[in-house]
């Protein structure tokens, strides 16, 4: 991850220490806020409103906690707030479908199918259901992390994830029943 010396050189004021911070973590962030918000235009607007508040509150970074849990507390929290102003859209793209030039295109469609049902099926999960599993599964959290990044008890964390994780294998296994999505 991100160097101490780089967090603390950017506190102290030094402008290029903190841009340099901000471009290490810019893609983690990114990660985050699309795999929580699920649309890259959005992704990149949270990421980007993330990132001018890491710039803005870098003063305000206590050691308390890992500097990556800090930066996941900003991102879930600004795509949290994002996902609640949504409204429900369709895509364009996720109804278009391009074969790659492959021996194996049966294959490289499951692949995509069973990666889009994951997928749908984390966007139908609560929020706070949500958060804890792109910040375990996806970002490699562990427990603590997620209970300090979220600022909720680590048995809430747990509980979260248990709940999560049965709501993911009943929608899982409804879409591969062909239940009906959406």
């Amino acid at each position: 991850m991100v160097a101490p010396e780089l967090v603390k050189a950017a506190q102290a004021g030094d402008r290029d220490a903190l841009i340099t911070l901000l471009r290490e973590i810019e893609a983690h962030v990114y990660r985050t806020a699309y795999y929580i918000l699920g649309s890259e235009q959005d992704a990149m607007d949270a990421s980007q409103e993330a990132l001018i508040r890491i710039y803005t509150k870098i003063g305000s970074y206590e050691e308390k906690a890992l500097f990556k849990t800090w930066v996941q507390r900003i991102v879930t929290n600004i795509c949290i707030d994002k996902f609640r102003k949504m409204k429900p859209t369709v895509s364009i793209d996720e109804h278009e479908m391009v074969f790659a030039a492959s021996q194996n295109v049966e294959e490289e469609m499951l692949t995509g199918y069973l990666a889009k049902d994951i997928r749908e099926a984390i966007d139908k999960l609560p929020a706070h259901h949500r958060s804890v599993v792109v910040l375990r599964y996806l970002q490699d959290f562990s427990y603590h992390e997620i209970a300090e990044s979220l600022n909720l008890p680590l048995n809430t964390v747990k509980s979260y994830l248990f709940r999560a994780r049965q709501q993911l294998q009943t929608l899982l296994q409804d879409y591969q029943k062909g239940g009906v999505r959406g």
